[in-house]
């Protein structure tokens, strides 16, 4: 698995530079370069540095008190600062540098060797730090680790109108019975992933699951407003989503699973408890509820309880059940069916998904990218070509994935990584009906499409000026977005799945009537990479460029054997 980096040497002498690029380049290493701490500032609160090195004997180094600064306005908080001296240099400077927050130092002249395994160990514990974040960010609420870093702790908070959403399977004790447990877990796996991306995009918190239940809150660790609105789309999805796997189930004579959704909002106190092993969780009445109304839910229903109802009434179509006893606390509570959305807040008014307006009042992006997104690659499995073998859906999940590596590396915000993603994936939608002048389709049918899924007239633009960035005839990229979209578009030629992929391009080329010989085809890649293609951004030169002109050369040999082979016929 390729892991990236971005590196930044700070240091203004022209041969310490290129030295160390020198011996930095390859190895998931994007190494970035500036003269002094006031160039390098913009860089650390744009970009995630994971290493930073920064020569103490350089003149305009400004002190060791910088470190401090450096670690305030670092993307990340994590940064490993390395420090560069000369051999008669070294005792005391680096002994104060590392006293002052630096984690090691490098002398010159240069070991590259030394060196190179000096990063690869701080760049080890820089992807354990990431995975440790990720790992809490999937045990703790944002607003939580925010408390935990910044008190140490997080204390117990009330909230008055807490929405709680359970789920579980109808007779799952009996089908569960019937399944090896390796399957079972992989089903459970299945469905309750879906539900994660499902009830994320809503801005809810998963709290937990208990055998096939499956616990969601809002309004609780998130600022968005209308947590009972939020609560029931994101139901309403799950409920879509399941009755969707019947259907096919039974179109295939399958087994299928069915579910039951109860949703009750209402005073709750959130905390964390444990001494060894800390759980976020969330008690009172509301919970026990919510748990009740899920449980007289009938199969793939959304049962909901009066107080819900009244919050979400205007948005969506209910209908009353009547009043259903609560065990154990006493009492009785009024019970309503979520049916649908009202076709008027719905996307193509058919009450499944949430247009522009009702995501607005949320706070939610007016944009609708994960749903577009699901439509646009059901279209390509749908109605690409057979003899589209290159351009192909795994294709353009591959260039998604490399612009989405740039993206993190060159520092993107959110909404240039939305329009970058958004232009990846319709810029190959045209070989649906045309292999030459493809881009031509790719850009009416995202003016047609995107305004549906709440992009703006801007965002639309932009997006074309993308796409159109990938013609060959096309003027050289200007924007970042541009270059990263021609950049991730031939990401493949410096990576070692190389000859892979250029089969998969032999054999469209063709499937459309160009047929070359083997020494032709060796030519047409030298010619095409040696020549035309360049990549435009510094990082996609840092991390990919190597590995072409390495492609480069293996297919100069590969044209010598063709020769050779030739000559002797």
């Amino acid at each position: 698995m390729e892991r990236f980096i971005n590196l930044l040497i700070i240091d203004d002498d022209e041969k310490t530079q290129r030295g160390l690029k020198e011996i930095l380049s390859g190895s998931g290493n994007n190494t970035l370069i500036v003269n002094t701490i006031s160039e390098a500032l913009p860089v650390l609160k744009k970009k995630e540095i994971g290493v930073l090195l920064i020569d103490i004997d350089n003149p305009s180094f400004e002190g060791f008190e910088i470190f401090k600064t450096i670690k305030e306005v670092s993307f990340i908080k994590n940064i490993y600062i390395i420090v560069i001296t000369n051999n008669s240099n070294s005792g005391v400077k680096m002994v104060k540098g590392l006293n002052e927050g630096a984690i090691d130092f490098i002398t010159k002249p240069f070991n590259p060797n030394l060196i190179l395994a000096k990063i690869e160990v701080y760049k080890t514990l820089f992807y354990k730090d990431q995975r440790i974040n990720q790992l809490l960010n999937n045990i703790f609420p944002e607003t939580v680790l925010e408390d935990l870093n910044r008190n140490g702790k997080f204390s117990p908070k009330r909230v008055e109108n807490g929405v709680v959403l359970f789920t579980d399977f109808v007779s799952f004790s009996q089908k569960s019975s019937k399944i090896k447990p390796l399957q079972l877990l992989k089903k459970l796996e299945y469905y309750f992933t879906q539900f994660d991306e499902i009830t994320g995009r809503y801005k809810l918190e998963k709290i937990k699951t208990i055998g096939d239940s499956y616990m969601v809150i809002g309004g609780v660790t998130e600022k968005n407003e209308e947590p009972a609105i939020r609560a029931c789309l994101a139901a309403l999805e799950i409920r879509n989503f399941m009755i969707n796997e019947k259907s096919l189930a039974e179109a295939m004579n399958l087994d299928y699973w069915e579910i039951r959704i109860g949703i009750h909002m209402g005073p709750l106190v959130a905390g964390i408890i444990g001494a060894k092993k800390y759980s976020f969780d969330v008690w009172g009445d509301t919970v026990n509820i919510a748990s009740r109304a899920e449980q007289h839910a009938s199969s793939n229903s959304i049962n909901i309880t009066d107080v819900v109802a009244n919050k979400i009434s205007k948005y969506f179509d209910i209908h009353t059940r009547g009043k259903v006893d609560i065990k154990k606390r006493g009492g009785n509570v009024e019970m309503f069916y979520v049916e649908q959305l009202k076709h008027e807040y719905s996307l193509y008014t058919e009450g499944k998904i949430a247009n522009g307006e009702l995501r607005s009042l949320c706070e939610l992006s007016n944009v609708d990218s994960a749903h577009m997104r699901k439509d646009l690659l059901n279209r390509l499995k749908a109605f690409l070509p057979e003899e589209i073998v290159y351009h192909d859906l795994a294709h353009t999940l591959n260039v998604e994935k490399a612009a989405l590596r740039f993206a993190k590396l060159e520092g993107l915000d959110e909404e240039e990584i939305l329009i970058l993603q958004t232009a990846v994936l319709y810029h190959d939608t045209g070989y649906i009906i045309n292999n030459v002048d493809n881009e031509s389709f790719a850009i009416n049918l995202a003016k047609n499409n995107l305004p549906k899924y709440g992009y703006s007239q801007a965002q639309i633009d932009q997006i074309i000026q993308i796409i159109e960035a990938t013609q060959h005839n096309h003027k050289v990229p200007v924007t970042l977005l541009e270059q990263i979209m021609c950049d991730a578009d031939h990401d493949y030629f410096g990576r070692a799945d190389y000859y892979a992929v250029a089969k998969k391009l032999r054999m469209e080329l063709e499937n459309y009537g160009l047929k070359m010989t083997n020494k032709e085809w060796v030519i047409f890649q030298i010619n095409y990479l040696e020549k035309t293609h360049v990549y435009y951004t510094e990082t996609a030169k840092n991390i990919r460029l190597f590995g072409k002109n390495l492609r480069i050369q293996e297919l100069k040999k590969i044209l010598k054997y063709e020769e050779e082979a030739e000559s002797r016929q």
